[in-house]
């Protein structure tokens, strides 16, 4: 039951920075979610709407998980994996924060500011890196071989994304990108 308990405030914890964020923006006529819309390439409209997806069937899938499975790995793999939970939350909780008004969800068609500062010194991609390091806290404290299927999945299309964004990155920056792609690695650690 304690797993459980713990679980669910991981969960509420990182959605509740997500919404928040949202709404905060949104508060300042900020359109936040561009997730699947707009006037992008054919593609990256495509990856974003399964990317969409694949992360919602993720967390229905972790819920179920959470009531649903009665065999776990051993303590010390749901010890990591309370770990990975509160590292999730963090590297998402400090991407939202720093991102201040430039925060969105999906490649943005309006140009916003370059944040290198903060956790985005250590991470290009720390919200990302949030997410994964959530759905590997789920799998590990409530491990089924279809959440972990959902959950990889999920990984390979925000990794896509991460892709598409990079691109889109470059485009509107330009040396700037290519500069802090130098120094800054694309999911953790800084170059020499």
């Amino acid at each position: 039951m304690i797993y459980q308990i713990i679980a669910i405030l991981i969960l509420a914890i990182f959605f509740a920075f997500y919404f928040a964020k949202i709404v905060l923006l949104k508060k300042q006529s900020i359109q936040t979610n561009q997730m699947g819309i707009g006037k992008k390439p054919r593609k990256v409209l495509l990856i974003e709407r399964i990317m969409s997806f694949a992360t919602s069937l993720t967390v229905v899938m972790e819920l179920g998980s959470i009531f649903l499975v009665r065999q776990f790995l051993s303590p010390g793999l749901r010890i990591a994996g309370i770990l990975a939970g509160i590292l999730g939350v963090t590297f998402f909780a400090l991407a939202t924060i720093t991102m201040k008004t430039s925060w969105r969800v999906g490649i943005p068609e309006e140009k916003t500011a370059l944040i290198t500062n903060g956790i985005y010194k250590w991470s290009r991609n720390p919200a990302f890196v949030g997410f994964d390091f959530l759905y590997l806290s789920i799998c590990l404290l409530f491990f089924n071989l279809p959440l972990l299927l959902v959950s990889v999945w999920s990984a390979v299309m925000l990794h896509l994304q991460i892709l598409q964004e990079e691109e889109h990155m470059q485009h509107m920056f330009g040396e700037e990108y290519a500069a802090y792609k130098k120094q800054t690695l694309r999911y953790l650690g800084r170059k020499q």
